[in-house]
């Protein structure tokens, strides 16, 4: 079983995002904490988010051990540095 952790950023008035920044350094800097061998980021270019990331899991628990690193605090401290939106997530079963 394939499981997918979403990371959505919903536009909105008075929303900034850096898109260099968010694909140069915050998504590998997840990659490298979680250690992530499959991901994909979407670029909004029409619809209700700026843009979109999709990290891909064995199971459930490798999810799990990988939102459980202590580098995820970093991870997460780093979001202000390329956005002022606040992401919501989705985990998935890829079908």
């Amino acid at each position: 079983m394939t499981i997918k952790f979403s990371v959505f950023y919903p536009t909105g008035e008075d929303t900034t995002f850096d898109q260099d920044y968010y694909r140069d350094k915050h998504v590998p800097l997840a990659v490298e904490t979680w250690g992530v061998e499959k991901f994909e980021i979407d670029k909004g270019i029409n619809g209700p988010h700026e843009a979109a990331v999709h990290f891909y899991f064995d199971s459930q628990d490798a999810l799990n051990a990988a939102l459980g690193n202590p580098g995820t605090g970093a991870v997460m401290e780093d979001v202000a540095n390329y956005t002022n939106i606040t992401p919501t997530t989705q985990i998935s079963e890829v079908v």
